[in-house]
């Protein structure tokens, strides 16, 4: 019998709560860290939680590739009184190969929900100060990103476009290869929440 997804994020949660119980010990936690500095000052204790649970993590990543595992949860979005399920990549859980197929499958239904949201309300890009966009510019972005997903305050609405690698899109640090542009769609300009 396969695990589910669902059965490995049980598992993995089970772990992390060993793990920091400190039920879990890695011994060569201190020789794993380059730094000597940040080892003294974080412990052996301390290293060795982080290490079992990463060790842990690799473990389920390696048996999700094996047994062809999804790395995927269903979201659903509410707002504006319309509600929307979209696939997202668990931050736990490596992406299989068909997990970004299944990504780039919704993407229809995330960007038909995201423009039947959207009227009445002004397209920005987060930063400090928000950028005004519009919506000829969201578009364009749309066109060349390979996936979309959502999220939801009660007055705004985020749009994540995103490209290349499921497990790295959320990091700047990926770019050009993958990322994300972020859109909010809100009344005024946005608030402060980072997205």
């Amino acid at each position: 019998m396969t695990y589910t997804t669902q059965e490995l994020l049980e598992i993995l949660d089970r772990e992390l709560r060993a793990a920091w119980r400190g039920e879990r010990v890695v011994l060569s936690s201190a020789e794993r860290l380059d730094d000597p500095v940040v080892a003294k000052a974080l412990g052996s204790a301390k290293l060795s939680k982080v290490f079992a649970v990463q060790d842990f993590r690799d473990q389920i990543h390696h048996y999700q590739r094996e047994h062809n595992v999804s790395g995927l949860i269903w979201q659903t979005c509410r707002f504006g009184g319309r509600s929307q399920q979209f696939p997202e990549l668990h931050p736990q859980l490596a992406a299989i190969p068909q997990d970004k197929d299944t990504l780039i499958a919704a993407k229809a239904g995330v960007i038909a929900f995201w423009r039947a949201a959207i009227p009445g309300l002004q397209l920005w890009r987060p930063g400090p100060p928000p950028i005004a966009l519009t919506h000829e510019t969201v578009e364009t972005l749309i066109a060349t990103t390979e996936w979309a997903e959502l999220a939801a305050t009660r007055d705004e609405l985020y749009l994540s476009l995103c490209w290349g690698n499921p497990k790295e899109c959320h990091y700047d640090w990926a770019r050009p290869e993958s990322g994300c542009e972020r859109i909010i769609a809100a009344i005024a300009e946005p608030s402060a929440i980072k997205v």
